[in-house]
């Protein structure tokens, strides 16, 4: 008699992380500003930006509108950058390289 081991895998997707699927960053790499388009419209909105060994080196509170922020980096140095968007109804992350 021989036996049949069916393996099934599902993936389960929040309603916030398809979204974060939906962001785009530009330019990536950035030198003055970087766009973020995607987002949900919503008030008070906290953005976080992290450089690769986890500082926090830009903390700003937002109202996002038309679907998009602009976040000045010109100040940033050279590397790796996680942008953190929270709010009430979206939480994202995603990088972006700084040139």
């Amino acid at each position: 008699m021989k036996r049949i081991l069916i393996i099934l895998a599902f993936t389960i997707f929040s309603a916030t992380q398809l979204a974060a699927q939906d962001v785009k960053v530009f330019p990536n790499p950035a030198t003055n500003v970087i766009n973020v388009l995607g987002l949900k419209n919503d008030k008070n909105a906290v953005i976080t930006v992290r450089d690769s060994y986890g500082n926090q080196v830009i903390f700003h509170q937002w109202d996002i509108k038309r679907n998009s922020l602009n976040i000045p980096v010109f100040n940033l140095e050279k590397g790796l950058y996680m942008i953190t968007i929270q709010s009430e109804h979206q939480n994202i992350k995603t990088k972006f390289y700084k040139q």
